[in-house]
């Protein structure tokens, strides 16, 4: 993943993860909801956010999806290109299912899972379509369509704030607040109510 993708990252837990045993017994499959649609997100500080149905529709269609232990690039379980990973969307939300590899990692987070130690998945995300409104007093985000950049069992579900977050929800108040005309010695001006006096 570039730095400019991980610089717009943000992960949120969501779902909940489980081992399965594959068939003829060859290994273990990880499966479970990296995201679920219509739920509103705890309180992230100055939003709240939920998924809308249908925001992962292109990106199941165009991106290449990795597996991730905690979004760590270094500890990868599989792969949509290679088949490894396989998601889908269906009512609840996106479902993963990854066929865990023979490696450390894939046998570290088998034994985690199976134990309860980690019992979260999340995804990372670049947002690429969302509406804003206020809902319950604070501000909240619906995603409605985002470039996946990577799904997985996570320790420690993240909800980090982002410049792009932060810009597009300042555009959005923007535009809702009254725009007040001031008359000043035959000048008109327009400003935000919000700017204050000139």
């Amino acid at each position: 993943m570039s730095k400019k993708a991980k610089d717009y990252e943000r992960r949120v837990q969501l779902g909940d993860v489980k081992i399965e045993n594959r068939a003829g017994g060859e290994g273990h499959t990880l499966s479970g909801y990296a995201a679920v649609f219509n739920r509103s997100s705890v309180d992230l500080g100055w939003f709240t956010e939920e998924i809308a149905p249908g925001a992962f529709t292109e990106a199941l269609q165009q991106d290449d999806v990795r597996a991730l232990v905690d979004h760590d690039s270094s500890r990868i379980l599989g792969r949509t290109k290679s088949g490894t990973l396989r998601l889908s969307e269906d009512d609840v939300g996106l479902r993963m299912e990854v066929d865990l590899p023979d490696t450390t990692a894939g046998r570290d987070i088998n034994e985690s899972v199976k134990r309860g130690d980690v019992s979260g998945a999340s995804f990372g995300f670049r947002v690429k379509d969302a509406d804003w409104e206020t809902k319950d007093g604070k501000d909240h985000r619906t995603l409605r369509s985002v470039e996946l950049f990577d799904v997985g069992p996570v320790t420690f579900p993240a909800y980090p704030d982002t410049a792009v977050a932060v810009r597009s929800c300042e555009q959005w108040k923007k535009e809702r607040e009254p725009v007040v005309t001031i008359r000043d010695f035959g000048r008109e001006q327009q400003q935000t109510e919000a700017e204050g006096s000139i």
